[in-house]
């Protein structure tokens, strides 16, 4: 019987390098940003619906497209960020559960799915347990500053359009502290697949 383990944090947190971890372990891992991206190439059906609402003015040359533009219609009107959401989301969703049945008809005996907003989106039906990747809001303030070249203000305001990290502990079956270095939260890791006897 395989487990699905939903991994989750926020934005600057460390999700990704726990996922780069538990990769190099040899562990499959589903990510819901590659899901996101692969989904709306051209042709897909989220890409065509997408096309369809929000029209060509929203496609590069090369008709791929123009997420910038599209995150800035976006970003200011939630009717039609919710509108986007409604074609992606559930395109994302069922990429995940098609490459994470794959993996099990393969035999995988653990999976990862890696999803930035698994307590928000309620997605946790996916999943048999939850893994949360914490950070003290300074730090994560600071590394999403240091990553992205961003003012506080900026930065501040990608932080706010999260549940607070803080909200979301006892939400998880466990949490991995990532206020340290990388040894100490390859430590946390290691634990966790050993109690929970993890194997790929």
């Amino acid at each position: 019987m395989a487990i699905v383990i939903g991994l989750t944090g926020g934005i600057a947190s460390g999700k990704s390098t726990v996922s780069s971890m538990f990769r190099e372990k040899g562990f499959t891992v589903i990510d819901a940003d590659v899901a996101a991206r692969e989904v709306v190439n051209i042709g897909e059906n989220a890409y065509n619906k997408i096309v369809q609402e929000f029209g060509k003015e929203i496609l590069l040359d090369d008709l791929s497209l123009d997420r910038a533009k599209l995150g800035a219609i976006v970003f200011h009107n939630e009717e039609k960020r919710l509108l986007l959401n409604s074609i992606v989301h559930p395109a994302v969703r069922e990429y995940m559960n098609d490459k994470k049945e794959k993996a099990i008809a393969e035999g995988k005996k653990t999976v990862i799915l890696d999803i930035p907003l698994l307590f928000e989106s309620k997605l946790t039906y996916m999943v048999d347990r939850t893994i949360l990747i914490y950070v003290d809001a300074d730090i994560q303030l600071m590394r999403l500053m240091e990553r992205n070249g961003f003012t506080e203000e900026e930065a501040k305001a990608r932080i706010s359009a999260q549940l607070p990290l803080k909200n979301k502990i006892d939400l998880a079956d466990v949490v991995i502290y990532n206020n340290g270095d990388l040894e100490e939260t390859e430590t946390q890791l290691n634990k966790l697949i050993n109690s929970w006897n993890l194997t790929n």
